[in-house]
């Protein structure tokens, strides 16, 4: 139990997430099915904390004495590359949403994901289904490397 504790608990954490709980589980090797639903749950709670509150609380911090400056840097590059990622994908930016989250490399995942979503002002539940279309795609793909890595692994001792 004290395991699954920990997969929910670094499927929490920003940047690491999904990408991070499932090869954990894989390498004590835990139960797939179990850890699977711990990750994607522990991963999803942060995302409408992320969404309702993340762009409220850089606009409340923006005009402070000691984060201002990082606090509006944030902003002007959350909107900026916002609308460039808006432009590009007209009609699919929920798709794009889906793609950014769920294709595991550094700096992507819900956290940001639903950064960007808050940011440009996108549909709730549109933006919340697109990241937990994205979770699932990177746990997919974490999983299926975790075991291969696990295999090989094994195959070269």
């Amino acid at each position: 139990m004290k395991k699954y504790f920990w997969v929910f608990l670094i499927s929490m954490l920003p940047l690491i997430e999904i990408r991070g709980a499932l090869p954990y589980a894989v390498f004590w090797g835990l139960p797939l099915i179990p850890s699977i639903i711990v990750a994607v749950i522990g991963n999803m709670i942060p995302v409408p904390f992320i969404f309702l509150f993340a762009r409220k609380v850089l606009e409340w911090g923006k005009d402070k004495k000691y984060i201002g400056k990082f606090f509006t840097w944030c902003l002007q590059k959350g909107e900026k590359g916002g609308r460039k990622l808006e432009a590009k994908a007209g009609r699919g930016l929920y798709w794009a949403l889906f793609l950014f989250v769920g294709i595991p490399l550094p700096g992507t995942g819900a956290w940001t994901g639903m950064l960007a979503a808050s940011i440009l002002d996108m549909d709730f539940k549109k933006s919340t289904m697109a990241a937990l279309g994205g979770v699932l795609l990177a746990g997919a793909i974490m999983l299926t490397a975790s075991l291969m890595g696990l295999e090989i692994f094994n195959l070269a001792r």
